[in-house]
């Protein structure tokens, strides 16, 4: 008998020059990155978050705080992997992942394959269970006025029952 599990995770994260910009673990080239103790990667901040929401395990400020130096800069595919290994049990199976990446610049369509592989080789599921979707606000808010990024992801864990008791 399984259990299934479903997590939200949401991240935001302000553009700053200077910055290398790092989305789904794909450097992109564009003038600004994203502000952050890490290397700002929202869209596997908002997957990491949903994973650790399906386990109940938290979010990640709680896992990797931003207040310890050992977190500074980190690899957010590192943090995900990290989570998956030491949080997840080795019985609990992300069914899928739907991510949703806001940004009105730069254009990431043409990123968003290698992002879904990423994440999937991350997760080690087959990549056709992982869906990236890129939009706009249409001008609109903070992402609008490109001020900052935004992601929002769900995930579906199945988890044996004996896990959960």
């Amino acid at each position: 008998m399984m259990g299934v599990r479903v997590g939200q995770g949401v991240d935001a994260h302000r553009l700053e020059a200077g910055r290398r910009l790092v989305i789904g673990g794909v450097d992109i080239p564009f003038e600004q990155g994203l502000m952050a103790h890490s290397d700002g990667d929202v869209l596997l901040h908002a997957v990491t978050d949903a994973i650790l929401g399906a386990l109940g395990a938290g979010d990640i400020g709680a896992h990797f705080p931003d207040t310890e130096a050992a977190w500074a800069g980190a690899d957010s595919r590192m943090l995900l992997r990290q989570v998956i290994a030491e949080v997840a049990s080795p019985h609990d199976r992300v069914v899928n992942v739907d991510a949703t990446v806001i940004a009105q610049r730069p254009r990431l369509q043409p990123h968003v394959a290698a992002m879904r592989a990423n994440v999937a080789d991350d997760l080690g599921v087959p990549p056709h269970a992982v869906n990236v979707k890129a939009t706009t606000l249409e001008w609109m808010g903070f992402t609008g006025r490109g001020e900052g990024i935004a992601a929002m992801a769900v995930v579906l864990l199945d988890r044996p029952d004996s896990v959960t008791s």
